[in-house]
């Protein structure tokens, strides 16, 4: 396990271009525009998947968003006492930001019922514009309507991103229509024992992974 302070983690940048025209047209007329393609990079972007230990540990977040309810969810009260898995994304991404919600989603359903139920799973949208509470909840509920999917102003988005040392850009729209999205890969782990992030996980964890971790991180444990 390595240690990185806040502003080294910069681990797995992932840079998801995709065309907001094209994909409202195949979800609505099945049109065959281009797929969207999402490339992994970064500093760290060669080192295999894993976990980084945060030293000092990081607080979670002071953030009030929109949920996919449309009611407003206050992250600090609302998943205190709580494991939480926190990740940075959006419903838009054409394989990374599924697949990791998937991952989690996958090893979630295996632990016991009560340990389910304490387990907290924060999806926050880099991609406000288009991530509606209508569009996540359509979205998360196909993965698991048990997580949360926030979204909201993206100035307050990218500081809580920051602050946990995860990078966020504003979303680039191109005169052709489409649109770059860039953001860190992250998913980060907050203790119930004291609601600080002492683990994160880099982009590629496998659901064998969580599955394996998810049972400590209930119990307060460093997996």
């Amino acid at each position: 396990m390595r240690t990185l302070a806040p502003a080294a983690r910069r681990l797995a940048t992932v840079v998801a271009l995709g065309a907001a025209a094209s994909l409202s047209l195949t979800a609505c007329g099945g049109s065959s525009g281009s797929l969207p393609v999402a490339v992994v990079s970064g500093a760290s972007s060669s080192a295999p998947p894993g976990t980084i230990a945060l030293s000092p540990p990081d607080a979670k977040p002071n953030l009030t968003l929109t949920d996919q309810d449309g009611h407003s969810y206050d992250l600090v009260r609302q998943t205190a006492g709580h494991p939480t898995l926190l990740y940075f994304g959006y419903t838009h991404c054409p394989d990374v930001c599924p697949t990791t919600m998937a991952d989690i989603a996958g090893a979630a359903r295996k632990l016991p019922a009560a340990e389910r139920r304490q387990l907290r799973v924060v999806f926050i949208s880099t991609d406000p514009s288009r991530d509606t509470p209508q569009r996540l909840k359509q979205w998360l509920g196909a993965i698991d309507p048990d997580f949360v999917g926030l979204t909201g102003d993206f100035n307050a988005i990218q500081a809580a991103a920051s602050s946990v040392g995860v990078s966020v850009s504003p979303p680039v729209k191109h005169k052709d229509g489409s649109e770059t999205v860039t953001h860190g890969a992250e998913v980060i782990v907050f203790s119930p024992k004291d609601d600080k992030a002492h683990i994160l996980y880099t982009s590629g964890v496998s659901e064998q992974r969580y599955t394996a971790d998810l049972p400590k991180i209930v119990k307060g444990e460093t997996p």
